[in-house]
């Protein structure tokens, strides 16, 4: 595309700034020529600012037509005062004004989209030019990698500074690489995360949507997405649960406790296999007859009565008597590992005063059975389905084993429909509070193979660093909201550029920087909120 192609329909010389004086590898400096264009106000708007910086110029040049970004505007006289007029006495005057251009992208003569520039540079006397909103709009569509046919989004977010230019993505430019969205409180993430949900649902594409608050509970209708809610309408078997993932239940503190854990379990099974409806006491019982009780059961007896788990625990405080005469091989109360285990104990008659915990972990046939819907969910086309697990409690381990629980099991499927596996506050499942146990076992597997199998993440988080660094790395796409420590800022430095990092601070609320691998250029994007019901308003003193 010529500069006469691309500026049709207006009068170039408007336009027209200046030329080229010097090229360097890092950046360019052009003059200025057309001095009446830094103080006509007329041309002034809020796109253009040619006084300023951060504005957007097209250099006519002999390898094409680069995009650029003003990031340095200076006159050469010392005295700024004395710019008062640029009429004839200006034109001959030896003193000149100049401004600095980042070269952002290029556009190839036979070509009508911008790309990386590469290896190419401005040239000595090129011409410069101010960019209007249709250009930009150009650079706006050329902005995504990806030139697979694929239905946009609607718009969710306009451009900052660029208030009619809508912030229109693909799909696969947002999600393909994984999407996590950052940001301080009250800096406006739940609400982006809400509208970027808004289009995924309202356009037929599938999500699954984990609300650990209930903060979403009523943002979309039944006739949209199937609603389920833990403890209420739908349950689960305890036998479909792993003993790691029992363990982030209840969030045992050591490995022993995760041994008591997984050998009350194991006891319970023994007693659900043989009909018996109470826990299996030990004390006094002969140990060689308990060891061969336990082996009998099977990968298939799974099924076992949670009510009893805090008696079970409790009757697992037994250790071996020291060997007599008398040849006593009969279990004996141990009360270090009573001591010890009191923890656990307490921990799990807490969840279990949660009268929907106990029924969640149930075999009611009246109820959804959780499982079921997923395996449901993941075959059909277009179905979303939301799942509120705050009717469990707030805690962090009963949201670190669902999400477990359901990652593990979608990726157990062989075939299933593309979605959207949204889950808010990540950082709440980072890791337990009573160890160094990692909660996001299923996640990473999603992060790693998920792409594969048409399974996209999409997180939110307050702070990077809570989230585990192998899940991080596999996150391609940042909707960065307004972050105030160092750390923070550090975590997502490798994302931004300069200019960006120093503007992180000040972003205001439903500010966001958009990064991704997907992108030509990173995007400073104002997000619209969304009409759809939220319950994320801070109350008033």
């Amino acid at each position: 595309m010529t500069i006469e192609q691309l500026y049709e329909g207006f009068d170039i010389q408007d336009y027209y700034i200046g030329k080229v004086t010097q090229v360097y590898r890092s950046c360019s400096i052009a003059q200025v020529d057309n001095m009446s264009m830094m103080v006509d106000r007329s041309k002034f708007t809020q796109s253009f600012l040619p006084n300023t910086i951060n504005y957007f110029v097209i250099v006519d040049s002999a390898a094409g037509l680069f995009l650029g970004e003003v990031f340095e505007n200076k006159a050469s006289r010392k005295n700024i005062f004395e710019i008062q007029n640029f009429g004839e006495e200006a034109e001959k005057s030896t003193d000149y004004h100049e401004f600095s251009i980042d070269t952002i992208a290029l556009m190839a003569p036979d070509s009508k989209r911008f790309q990386l520039a590469g290896f190419k540079t401005l040239g000595i006397t090129d011409k410069v030019y101010l960019a209007p909103d249709e250009i930009y709009k150009i650079f706006i569509r050329s902005l995504e990698f990806s030139e697979e046919e694929e239905e946009p989004l609607p718009a969710f977010a306009t451009y900052l500074d660029r208030s009619h230019a809508d912030v229109i993505l693909k799909p696969s430019t947002l999600f393909n690489r994984h999407l996590m969205c950052i940001g301080a409180t009250n800096s406006g993430k739940s609400t982006t995360a809400l509208a970027i949900l808004d289009k995924v649902v309202s356009t037929k594409r599938k999500a699954l949507i984990i609300d650990p608050t209930g903060e979403y509970r009523n943002a979309f209708s039944p006739d949209e997405i199937t609603k389920l809610t833990l403890g209420v309408d739908t349950t689960i078997s305890p036998g479909k649960i792993t003993m790691e993932q029992w363990e982030k239940l209840f969030e045992t503190e050591s490995s022993s406790q995760g041994a008591v854990l997984s050998e009350a379990i194991t006891s319970l099974r023994y007693m659900k296999k043989i009909g018996d409806d109470s826990y299996y006491s030990k004390i006094g019982v002969n140990i060689d007859e308990v060891q061969e009780n336990l082996a009998t059961v099977s990968n298939t007896d799974t099924d076992f009565n949670i009510e009893l788990l805090p008696e079970q625990i409790q009757a697992e405080s037994v250790c071996e008597p020291d060997r007599d005469n008398d040849y006593n091989f009969r279990y004996c109360y141990d009360v270090l590992k009573a001591n010890s285990n009191m923890s656990l104990v307490q921990k799990i008659q807490y969840q279990m005063t949660n009268t929907r915990f106990l029924k969640f972990f149930s075999n009611d046939p009246d109820m959804y059975n959780l499982l079921d819907v997923i395996d449901d969910f993941v075959r059909l086309p277009e179905a979303s389905l939301y799942i509120d697990t705050s009717t469990l409690g707030a805690t962090e381990g009963i949201g670190g084993m669902v999400i477990d629980l359901v990652s593990n099991y979608v990726m157990g499927k062989e075939e299933i429909c593309p979605f959207v596996f949204f889950i808010d506050e990540v950082h709440r499942y980072a890791k337990s509070r009573y160890s160094d146990k990692e909660f996001h076992g299923g996640l990473t597997l999603l992060a790693r193979e998920g792409r594969k199998k048409g399974v996209f993440l999409y997180l939110t988080t307050q702070n990077p660093k809570d989230v585990s660094q192998v899940l991080f790395g596999q996150v391609g796409t940042l909707l960065i909201h307004r972050l105030m420590l160092n750390d923070e800022i550090n975590a997502v430095a490798s994302h931004l550029d300069d200019y960006s990092i120093k503007h992180v601070r000040k972003l205001n609320q439903g500010e966001v920087i958009l990064s991704s691998v997907n992108l030509l250029h990173n995007m400073f994007i104002h997000v619209n909120k969304s009409d759809r019901t939220q319950y994320n308003d801070t109350p008033h003193l």
